[in-house]
């Protein structure tokens, strides 16, 4: 199995990676059949027009190189964007951000997505 460069990288040092206490939302999700487990953590402030925005976003994973550096390249790709537009990002958008995955890795995009998404979603029912 060959991952990306970029792959490597967020694996490595993976960038937003911990918990934020007082979490305004979190979001978690899991995979049985692989055993990765990924929890998002967000915290939400207003724009100067007044949309909520991912001011900051944490993550904590347990899982293999591609579960740990879909996080790192999710939670990059969203901090500091509007939720209505997080909730349009696709599990393609973080394989393309990582400059692939191998298919039996593209299952890991799909969780930190739902993970998201999920947190999102626990926002908005506050």
């Amino acid at each position: 199995m060959q991952y990306s460069k970029k792959v490597i990288e967020h694996f490595r040092n993976p960038h937003n990676q911990g918990r934020i206490k007082n979490a305004d939302a979190v979001g978690q999700v899991g995979n049985l059949a692989c055993g990765d487990v990924m929890k998002i953590y967000l915290k939400i402030s207003e724009n100067k027009k007044g949309e909520s925005i991912i001011k900051d976003i944490k993550f904590e994973t347990l899982g293999c190189a591609a579960a740990i550096a879909v996080s790192s390249a999710l939670t990059d790709r969203v901090k500091g964007m509007t939720l209505a537009r997080a909730l349009t990002i696709e599990k393609d958008d973080i394989v393309k951000d990582l400059g692939g995955l191998p298919p039996i890795k593209v299952h890991c995009s799909r969780l930190g997505v739902e993970a998201l998404h999920q947190a999102i979603n626990q926002y908005f029912k506050k």
